[in-house]
């Protein structure tokens, strides 16, 4: 992110975590994500939540299936770019019958200096759609708390798969840092 956090970025930041709380998430899987940095900080440091680093997304799939038939919640963190690495893995709720809430911070979709995350990231919400995943999109700081309440009840009421796209001009402009 370029200059000054704006201030009401670490409100919508710690919506997702409290979002996940209040939806009675007690797993937290993740691949380390600036966007998510918050979240998953807090997640750490909450004794009631077990927080997972990945090696790789489709991981977190598999992990969150076994938590549901343990009887607990979970939800996957993950960045757009990752979303590619999850489309097999995707059949797992699909054909499972199992919910799957995912949080995903976007990149190649405004603003993006890196060329590489632009593919993926163009084709992120359609891949989504493709595999099953209910997708909603928060671009203001207001619209993450409510979309990810009805993301999580969707996902935890309706055994549905489904995802919250976090935009990029939601998360800010990155760029290099030397």
């Amino acid at each position: 992110m370029t200059g000054q956090e704006p201030d009401h970025a670490a409100d919508w930041r710690r919506d997702v975590f409290h979002g996940l709380k209040a939806a009675g998430v007690r797993h937290v899987a993740y691949v380390p994500d600036a966007g998510h940095a918050t979240a998953i900080r807090l997640a750490e440091a909450d004794p009631d939540l077990n927080a997972v680093v990945l090696t790789t997304e489709e991981e977190g799939i598999g992990y969150l299936a076994g938590a549901w038939l343990g009887g607990q919640r979970g939800a996957l963190l993950l960045q757009s770019s990752g979303v590619g690495n999850c489309i097999n893995t995707l059949a797992l709720p699909a054909c499972g019958g199992f919910p799957l809430l995912m949080v995903v911070t976007m990149r190649g979709d405004w603003a993006e200096f890196n060329p590489w995350q632009n593919p993926m990231g163009q084709a992120t919400e359609a891949s989504l759609k493709l595999m099953g995943v209910m997708t909603w999109r928060a671009d203001a700081p207001d619209a993450v708390a409510p979309l990810l309440h009805g993301a999580a009840t969707m996902a935890f009421e309706g055994n549905a798969a489904c995802a919250l796209l976090l935009g990029q001009r939601l998360i800010g402009e990155k760029s290099w840092l030397k």
